[in-house]
């Protein structure tokens, strides 16, 4: 039997701190003319360089794939993996809601480093395109660039990852990342065969995915209250992201709604998706997940009661570690399966 939620999250204090002050600073930075503060933005949120000798195991380099809107990707490449392994690769967004945050945020350039060292994987995660300056589909496309950018083989990303295996790829993201990986998902399944030369995507892991809707559920109702992703947050995120005129009833916010295309490539991969039990957005995540099966794809629900939305950016949280180790095994199993089929 599932356990039910606590009343309120039990969080270390350290935590608790830090959520309060992410939280202040945002609202800080948005302002009521729909726009945001980078200068302030900037100024808190500390950034992380990356790093070409091995810290914990891994080492990091970032690559330009467009200078000419800013995108460019952190890889994350494990030191201590045999010779004859190869590596799958495991591009992430993070999250932000659209508007925040980058690869070479200090919590960011964390959890990538630590799920390249331990699950192993390459990871690849993106520096898209923020809103409100850059509206939907800008995200979209800038993951899909980006793996069109790999699947070229620049010489220098495969110097520095020689055992990145395309054919072995995965798509990942927390909130606002876990909707931009549904997205490019979509659009790297339903591409032509000629569209790739390297890549098969086998596995999409949405962590606490970003959707919604005009409708209010129970969820977003009762736990108002929650830290991070009040509805007073997400309404001003979700319409500085959408264009002009568009509801929360968009396809980007709601695939599976009545705006949604209702179905999905055949290639469409295998899903693991992650939910908090304190998390408001829990019952858009669990139609999301009810949505892809409901039209014959393979999804996975990990449901953690008693965790708050971002809850894997605290490595002091069990939560965390847990969600680690499922993750390592849908990646084990995702590739067995390719392997078994070759």
């Amino acid at each position: 039997m599932t356990e039910k939620p606590l009343p309120s999250p039990l969080l270390p204090w350290k935590t608790k701190i830090f959520i309060s002050v992410l939280s202040a600073v945002t609202d800080a930075a948005r302002r009521s003319n729909g726009t945001v503060n980078r200068r302030l933005l900037r100024f808190l949120d500390f950034r992380e360089a990356s790093n070409p000798k091995p810290f914990k195991g891994v080492k990091t380099a970032d690559f330009t794939v467009d200078p000419t809107r800013n995108l460019w990707f952190r890889a994350f490449y494990p030191t201590g993996t045999a010779d004859d392994v190869s590596l799958p690769v495991f591009i992430f967004f993070h999250g932000g809601g659209f508007a925040f945050l980058s690869p070479d945020s200090k919590a960011y350039d964390a959890v990538c480093r630590r799920i390249a060292g331990e699950i192993p994987a390459v990871v690849v995660s993106v520096n898209y395109r923020l809103s409100p300056e850059n509206k939907y589909p800008a995200p979209y496309d800038d993951g899909f660039d980006v793996v069109k950018w790999l699947d070229g083989r620049d010489p220098a990303f495969y110097d520095f990852a020689p055992k990145a295996d395309l054919s072995l790829l995965f798509l990942s993201g927390d909130s606002a990342g876990g909707n931009i990986s549904h997205h490019v998902a979509q659009r790297i399944s339903g591409a032509p065969p000629t569209e790739f030369k390297s890549v098969r995507l086998i596995g999409l892991v949405a962590i606490q995915p970003y959707f919604g809707g005009e409708e209010r559920t129970e969820s977003e109702t009762r736990l108002a209250w929650a830290p991070l992703v009040s509805m007073e947050r997400t309404d001003w995120l979700w319409k500085a992201f959408l264009p002009e005129g568009s509801d929360r009833d968009h396809e980007a916010v709601n695939p599976f709604g009545r705006n949604g295309s209702g179905n999905l490539p055949a290639s469409f991969p295998a899903a693991l998706v992650f939910v908090g039990g304190f998390d408001p957005l829990q019952d858009w995540q669990k139609r999301y997940c009810e949505g892809l099966k409901a039209l014959g794809k393979e999804a996975n629900l990990v449901v953690y009661p008693n965790a708050i939305h971002a809850f894997y950016v605290f490595p002091e949280l069990p939560e965390s570690e847990l969600l680690i180790t499922e993750v390592r095994d849908f990646i084990q199993k995702q590739s067995k399966k390719v392997a078994e089929n070759k």
